[in-house]
């Protein structure tokens, strides 16, 4: 594993891969009807007041520069061993922050509690996955 190697580039990098998988999950989420009261696009604009295209926007620098830098600085702190194991442990630690406090502040209650018992476990489900990726692509080629 070697030494603390806080890789900023390859952070922003894997967080904007996990976020094109994440935002691809979501579309389907979308077209399959799935929970479609659960659309982070809206809320992210809804609390900027602004349109689809800068909530879309503010969701990828979420995702590329807030959770790719944090994954990257965390990278050698977190338990997990293997880079995709430590990326789902990032990815369920995001997901806890955004239950308690992003979801509220969004109107939809503690743990999406506003769109019932679905919406923990499928943000869960997608949190994970955001993570996995983020993780086995910062962990490529590391030295």
């Amino acid at each position: 594993m070697g030494t603390n190697t806080f890789k900023p580039f390859r952070g922003i990098m894997a967080g904007f891969v996990a976020t094109l998988v994440l935002s691809a999950l979501m579309v389907m989420k979308a077209k399959m009807g799935l929970m479609p009261e659960l659309n982070v696009i809206t809320m992210l604009s809804h609390m900027m007041g602004s349109d689809m295209v800068a909530g879309w926007a503010a969701h990828f620098m979420i995702g590329s520069l807030a959770w790719g830098l944090s994954f990257a600085f965390f990278f050698d702190k977190l338990p997990g061993g293997s880079a995709w194991l430590k990326g789902i442990v990032f990815g369920i630690a995001a997901w806890l922050l955004m239950m308690v406090a992003i979801m509220p502040m969004a109107g939809a209650g503690i743990f999406g509690s506003h769109f019932g018992m679905m919406a923990p476990v499928m943000t869960l489900v997608l949190h994970a996955v955001f993570g996995a990726v983020m993780g086995a692509i910062y962990g490529q080629g590391r030295n």
